[in-house]
């Protein structure tokens, strides 16, 4: 994910006044392009804390020490201890580094550690498991709880009983439920008799709280925040990036294959976004997702290219390309195949499915080497897998092998202010339909948060994407999730604090949602008497429905008539605002949410368009 600002010569913005005549729009019933069926979907990678302290499921921060020089980060003492990271004392090989607890001889009493989360625990009220390991002689109970930093109060308390060895970890389990709050302070406090271990140490590896996660899985996906993006409707996931699949570098690209398997042999690396990565939230867990979510799988694989500008080429990218076609076989391979049998041991006998194959992320920054590593990969892939669908991620031209397969799509990349994204409705109306593409990321750019001016733009430019979905295959919103303590990009779909109450829902998530919830099989030409701007629109139906969108970008109310034969009642969804700054933060109540109607007519839906908004008819 990096900044493009794409300004094209088209619609200027002199035509952005209002038509005091009202607008006609007339909806053919003759049959038009077929329209993708995943038309709107989503894109994730681990950045603004999304993963690791966003929507996976695991609730305590640093657990397992990983990335680079994590330290004692979100630690601190409970009754007078002693804190260390212990790197001659691993858990595992992955897990090279555990918690060691220094109890001094005059301490008595419960001591112990705790844990901020990631800038806080949201505490849902359902119940919670917690694992550990423990090494260091010790017998008797031991304690866990959630407690407000602030006013003492715990909202979970979990006792399990402990017989640990000096000369080994061994793994204790416990649930208790807890108690929902909204509070944003909540940690994480272990405690134990410090009488047992006075001068002496005990040691702590992986620990794990888990609430109830979305749709029951271990190791799964918070619920609340799960919900929110599952209520979007949107057909794909698009997984692991982003940035964090090029890594920082070439040691700490995403590498699949340590992302699999128990968390103990889940070394984890250092992100693109300046933090570590568990990979808690791996490959298995991002095809759960989308299992769990009717999603299809957009995947991409490392193509030689990392974010220091490192490019790997000639025989020395061999090593790499055969790792993709690991991948693809524990994804794709029957369970005879090795990679597919270790799928298997894994927890996953049957294949998962592939909808789209990325080669890459954002390649146009590693032009000059991209066309032959693409080749290398498109060669080695399309040999054994001739019917999967591949997408190059450069979308320059200059940067792709000469001649280019017809048969690959293009992962198109738009950041932009609002006004260029009205600008660039009809910047795919006059495109090649060579090749197709796919706008892999897009967003408003230069603000904090979602605007309704933002969405406006983002809406009309999805506008200009629907009316050409012959071409364009699906596009997604960028970034997904931002944890508002600690985020690295702005603006976000949605923006949260740590608490379940903390979700905020941005103007530019209900704009994805009526998106996504209107989607068609088949685009409708539109008829008009007017042209575009300041109102843009777009006919698409599926079945007997039919879905109009509509965006306004200007300060006034628009009265539009829409005619749709054989359709005597229709609803209509309306997302607006006077104000084109208002918008749905931390701060604030939600002032920006769809408001839907009942429109009743004879063939012919007549209603006001307020200004800023963006709206959808629908007759079915």
């Amino acid at each position: 994910m990096q900044f493009f600002l794409h300004v094209l010569a088209g619609l200027g913005l002199a035509t952005l006044i209002g038509k005091s005549n009202g607008i006609a729009l007339t909806v053919s019933q003759d049959p038009g392009n077929s329209t993708s069926s995943k038309m709107w979907g989503l894109m994730f990678e681990d950045i603004n804390h999304s993963g690791d302290g966003g929507i996976h499921g695991q609730l305590l921060r640093n657990n397992g020490f990983q990335g680079t020089n994590p330290g004692l980060t979100a630690y601190f003492a409970v009754g007078g201890t002693e804190l260390a990271v212990d790197e001659s004392i691993p858990l595992s090989t992955a897990i090279s580094n555990t918690l060691q607890v220094s109890v001094a001889a005059e301490l008595t009493g419960q001591v112990g550690f705790g844990n901020e989360g990631y800038w806080g625990i949201p505490v849902d009220g359902s119940a919670h498991n917690h694992t550990i390991f423990i090494r260091g002689a010790y017998e008797g109970p031991m304690t866990w709880t959630l407690v407000s930093a602030s006013s003492g109060e715990v909202f979970a308390n979990g006792t399990f009983d402990v017989s640990s060895e000096s000369d080994r970890f061994t793994e204790f389990t416990s649930t208790a439920r807890s108690m929902r709050t909204s509070a944003t302070d909540i940690e994480y406090h272990l405690t134990f008799d410090a009488a047992q271990v006075a001068g002496s140490s005990l040691w702590f590896g992986l620990p794990q709280l888990y609430a109830e996660t979305f749709a029951g899985r271990q190791n799964g996906l918070k619920t609340f925040m799960a919900e929110a993006i599952n209520d979007i409707g949107g057909s794909f996931l698009r997984f692991p990036g982003g940035n964090n699949l090029e890594g920082p570098n070439v040691a700490n690209r995403w590498k699949w294959n340590e992302t699999v398997g128990p968390l103990v042999s889940r070394p984890g690396h250092q992100g693109a976004w300046g933090y570590g990565n568990t990979d808690a939230l791996g490959l298995h867990e991002y095809f759960e997702w989308c299992e769990d979510m009717g999603l299809d799988a957009f995947v991409g694989i490392y193509s030689g290219y990392s974010l220091d500008g490192t490019s790997i080429t000639g025989s020395a990218l061999d090593p790499y390309v055969d790792d993709a076609l690991n991948e693809l076989e524990y994804i794709l391979g029957d369970a005879s195949t090795p990679m597919g049998s270790w799928r298997a041991s894994n927890g996953r006998q049957e294949p998962w499915t592939i909808t789209w194959l990325e080669i890459g992320n954002e390649d146009d920054f590693a032009c000059g080497t991209y066309a032959e590593r693409f080749t290398a990969f498109y060669d080695a892939i399309k040999t054994t897998y001739p019917d999967l669908q591949l997408v190059a991620s450069a979308t320059g031209f200059g940067c792709l092998p000469d001649p280019f397969p017809e048969n690959v799509w293009i992962d198109y990349h738009e950041y932009n202010i609002p006004d260029n994204y009205v600008t660039n409705f009809n910047q795919w109306d006059n495109v090649s339909r060579r090749n197709k593409y796919i706008i892999g990321e897009m967003a408003r750019w230069g603000a904090e948060w979602s605007d309704m001016r933002g969405s406006v733009s983002e809406a009309i430019f999805m506008l200009g994407l629907e009316r050409n979905s012959d071409l364009i295959q699906g596009a997604a919103f960028a970034p997904l999730l931002s944890l508002v303590d600690n985020q690295q990009w702005t603006p976000n779909l949605i923006p949260y604090h740590q608490s379940p109450d903390g979700l905020v829902l941005t103007s530019s998530y209900w704009t994805q949602q009526l998106f996504a919830q209107n989607a068609g099989d088949m685009t409708r030409a539109v008829t008009s008497d007017t042209e575009f701007g300041p109102v843009y629109w777009s006919a698409v139906s599926a079945g007997t429905s039919y879905m109009v969108k509509l965006a306004n970008y200007g300060a006034d109310p628009q009265p539009v008539t829409i005619n749709v034969a054989g359709k005597t009642a229709a609803n209509l969804s309306v997302l607006s605002n006077d104000d084109p700054d208002a918008a749905n933060t931390d701060v604030t109540s939600p002032i920006v949410a769809p408001i839907v109607s009942s429109i009743s007519g004879n063939a012919s839906f007549t209603f006001s368009l307020p200004a800023w908004s963006v709206a959808v008819v629908r007759a079915d």
